[in-house]
């Protein structure tokens, strides 16, 4: 294994460590750090990297992400996520070739890069076939990349119509039957899928691997969510799933269930550590002390949430509950981005607007951790990844000391956070390779596939359009089904991630 020396830089070893503004080296072997000691201590490699004038910092762990809407970017705004849905998820989906395929998934590979992040948790959608080569093209692609990334399917074994409640007083007969046959993988067929892969991509041994990703508990059948588990718990992979994102999924979880939707989860034993619940934003205080008891994660995607309505995830009721949280970007077809750097500075700042007490506010460490140890938390990897140790992975991005954010430097966490825009990013280095250097990806023609993808975006346009079109019907059925549930009250001791919902609560007291 080769090594390499990154010489005279500042170190932001974790979120909490004492920052130490002494110049330091970074020693790489292999993909680890192998020491970090006192600037010109360390002399001996077999490359040197001149790190000086540069902050070294943890790679972020961007916990959730959609590769699979990247060609539709920009093309509905203004809508909760259930009215998104017949959007992101056509009844017509895209029609695509494993190059295609290829080609957005790199996109957010890259963004990511460039944007911070060191890890990538994919939760991609198959479509309604099971295309072993689409997985395969979008594994190339990280691989290609030099990113960290996990995989999932999106996993669904229910119709897609039959995830949203009082569906049979909103959608016309023929159009439920017709949306109800529409065809879909079997479940059993994403597991095996998901089986197979992991032989030779399982994240504890390679950098590039796949997990387990049912979608959501209401988009699944009782005994898939089940199969899930038992794969999971059997070849040790985490496992990440959308729960309580909007009002409409808490008033869903009632219709279906009867009871919230994590106590449902924690009652077929589907809550575990490394099972990463995706938003969580409308919780009771039983549903935080359940995560809490069965160390699950909260992914926190604040940005997304913002963008869809959805409401504001109470980051301190977690924290006191004693819940890991991690944090995520969502898919670019919501918030039109992966930046995690944007995440990070949305996820310290919203909970400013549900709370008047200062002293309950999320501070930069507490954003920052949840960024990048909680996020090793959340998949296992705590003992390896989120830190600049040594022993962890080498997985850490130097920010230029003269970028506007980090000029002058007081509280490196802080400025990190809050000022550091992506400009400030010179170096990636993950698993001990430099993915980015001066800015530019340096293991992939950059210019030449961004070339490609706007020319596939090109091809790809009356397929979008038409997509779109067909998503119409669906559309007004969701739009009826939300305004019902518009008047179905949630839980008395529910978050009230809403100012609305809060304010009307109020007055009914």
């Amino acid at each position: 294994m080769s090594t390499t020396l990154f010489r005279n830089c500042l170190i932001v070893r974790d979120a909490r460590s004492p920052f130490n503004p002494v110049r330091q080296d970074i020693l790489v072997d292999g993909d680890k750090v192998a020491a970090i000691e006192p600037a010109g201590y360390l002399r001996d490699a077999d490359e040197i990297i001149d790190a000086d004038g540069k902050l070294a910092a943890a790679g972020m762990i961007n916990g959730h992400f959609h590769s699979w809407d990247h060609y539709i970017k920009g093309r509905v705004e203004n809508l909760p996520m259930e009215l998104m849905m017949p959007y992101l998820r056509p009844a017509q989906p895209l029609q695509l070739t494993d190059r295609q395929v290829y080609l957005r998934t790199m996109a957010g590979a890259i963004e990511s890069l460039r944007t911070g992040a060191t890890t990538i948790v994919d939760d991609m959608s198959l479509g309604p076939s099971l295309n072993r080569d689409h997985a395969e093209a979008a594994l190339q692609a990280y691989d290609d990349s030099g990113v960290r990334a996990y995989l999932g399917f999106s996993m669904i074994d229910r119709p897609i119509v039959d995830s949203w409640p009082f569906v049979e007083k909103c959608f016309v007969p023929e159009l439920l039957e017709q949306l109800r046959s529409l065809p879909r993988p079997a479940g059993e067929d994403l597991l095996g899928l998901v089986r197979d892969l992991a032989k030779n991509h399982h994240p504890a041994d390679h950098r590039i691997g796949v997990l387990v990703a049912p979608s959501a508990p209401h988009r699944c059948t009782d005994n898939f969510l089940k199969a899930c588990r038992a794969l999971a718990d059997e070849l040790e992979l985490p496992t990440i799933i959308h729960v309580l994102e909007t009002r409409l999924m808490a008033i869903t979880a009632g219709e279906f269930y009867g009871r919230s939707m994590i106590e449902y989860l924690y009652d077929i034993g589907f809550l575990a550590p490394n099972t990463s619940l995706i938003h969580a934003v409308w919780l009771t205080p039983r549903d935080r002390e359940i995560i809490a008891d069965t160390g699950a994660t909260v992914q926190y995607n604040p940005f997304s949430n913002t963008v869809l309505g959805a409401g504001v995830l109470d980051f301190r009721a977690l924290q006191e509950a004693g819940v890991n949280v991690s944090m995520g970007s969502d898919g670019c077809g919501i918030p039109f981005n992966c930046s995690m750097n944007t995440t990070i500075k949305f996820g310290a700042c919203l909970p400013r607007i549900r709370d008047a007490d200062y002293e309950k506010w999320p501070a930069s460490a507490d954003i920052w951790e949840a960024a990048t140890v909680g996020g090793a938390i959340a998949f296992g990897r705590e003992t390896d990844l989120g830190r600049v140790e040594p022993g962890y992975k080498a997985d850490f991005v130097l920010y230029r000391l003269d970028s506007s954010g980090l000029l002058p430097l007081n509280e490196p966490v802080r400025q990190l956070v809050h000022g550091e825009t992506v400009a400030g990013i010179d170096t990636v280095v993950v698993n001990g390779r430099v993915a980015v250097r001066d800015g530019k990806l340096t293991l992939i023609d950059e210019d030449s596939i961004i070339s490609e993808l706007q020319a596939v975006h090109a091809e790809l346009k009356d397929q979008i359009m038409s997509s779109e079109e067909s998503a119409r019907p669906v559309f007004e059925g969701v739009a009826k089904a939300y305004r019902m549930a518009l008047e179905r009250p949630v839980a008395p001791d529910m978050t009230r991630a809403l100012l609305e919902d809060r304010a009307q609560n109020a007055g009914n007291e």
